[in-house]
């Protein structure tokens, strides 16, 4: 299983219906929109994810449940030879 934490950078596993952070304008976020874990929710069960563009201004908020999201990894790991 994936270790998400604080900070953890996901990807959702399916497209998910939201709302504009600043107008509450209808929106779909797709499958594969990278957010950041900002807040743990239910010991673990659900995460409040943000969802930014590219300049860092947030256009959502919302908590997913652990199994609508996918960790993302930029670092390999290193395997024994």
């Amino acid at each position: 299983m994936d270790n998400l934490q604080l900070h953890s950078l996901v990807a959702l596993k399916e497209d998910i219906n939201s709302k504009l952070f600043l107008t509450n304008q209808p929106i779909l976020l797709r499958q594969g929109q990278v957010g950041t874990i900002i807040e743990i929710l239910g010991g673990g069960e659900a995460f409040e994810v943000e969802f930014a563009d590219g300049d860092g201004q947030a256009y959502a908020m919302l908590a997913v449940p652990r199994e609508k999201l996918m960790a993302l990894h930029d670092q390999p790991i290193l395997l024994a030879s």
